[in-house]
């Protein structure tokens, strides 16, 4: 594990492997071992591998004055100068947003994009739920919510560390500050990214799962992504919003594929 210097604080980030850049970001609430069935698989292709922690998550710092998904798309574009560019960018739930944000931002850094359970528009939201959500995630109770909660996004096949793999995001989630960076990162509006899907050029592929809880028709949102950035889709079935970690089986291969040959014609 080592650390990447900003002005504000540090971020935390694993790099492993050689060959092709290839930059991985979790989605809120989440750690960067989010990826831990999906790097072995990479690194077996002859990639170079890095994984991150967001802002105020893991072992990354609390100390910063922003935590949505233009601050992740920050420190995307920040690793990947420290690291070397271009880079393929994989991007889970707000990652997935924040890959777009940088993408457009700085397109001669990323050669490719893979959005996983990818938000990059704003969910319509019932008003009264949507204030009961932001009373939820307040940071006296964050932890016990969200520990409430994140099971449920594992919808259909479930890991088969998942209990352990629970017990570090609480773990995480009870170090001085954490819940307060995440109560944080819960009020990120994704609607920033929604104009600069349209401007993305580079190869994209979309990954969601078939349940995920996240989305009213989970289908529906990927193939209007997919259509957006005239990119690839797999639907993943019996998964929810991880489907990278429920079903390696089914998306390493996909995954590997699609960065082998974006690279290749990078």
């Amino acid at each position: 594990m080592q650390f990447l210097t900003t002005a504000e604080g540090r971020i935390a980030y694993e790099v492993w492997g050689s060959g092709p850049l290839v930059v991985m970001g979790p989605g809120m609430g989440d750690l960067r071992t989010t990826w831990r069935f999906t790097v072995p698989a990479l690194l077996g292709a002859g990639f170079r591998v890095a994984t991150f922690d967001l802002r105020g998550h893991g072992e990354s710092d609390t100390t910063f004055t922003s935590y949505d998904d233009l601050a992740a798309a920050s420190d995307m574009i920040a690793l990947v100068e420290h690291l070397g560019a271009p880079a393929v960018l994989v991007g889970n739930s707000m990652s997935a947003g924040a890959a777009v944000w940088a993408a457009s931002e700085r397109p001669e850094l990323v050669s490719a994009l893979a959005l996983v359970g990818p938000f990059v528009r704003q969910p319509r939201l019932n008003p009264v739920l949507a204030l009961a959500m932001r009373i939820l995630t307040a940071p006296p109770w964050a932890r016990r919510v969200w520990g409430a909660y994140l099971p449920t996004l594992y919808a259909g096949v479930q890991p088969p560390d998942l209990p352990a793999y629970l017990a570090s995001v609480q773990a995480a989630m009870a170090l001085p500050g954490h819940a307060r960076a995440f109560s944080r990162t819960s009020r990120t509006s994704h609607r920033p990214i929604e104009p600069r899907v349209s401007t993305i050029t580079v190869p994209t592929l979309v990954v969601m799962g078939d349940s995920d809880p996240d989305f009213a028709k989970p289908a529906d949102e990927a193939q209007w992504i997919r259509d957006t950035l005239h990119g690839e889709l797999l639907m993943v079935p019996q998964a929810g919003h991880y489907p990278h970690a429920q079903r390696p089986d089914i998306v390493n291969p996909v995954l590997v594929d699609f960065v082998t040959r974006a690279t290749r014609n990078a």
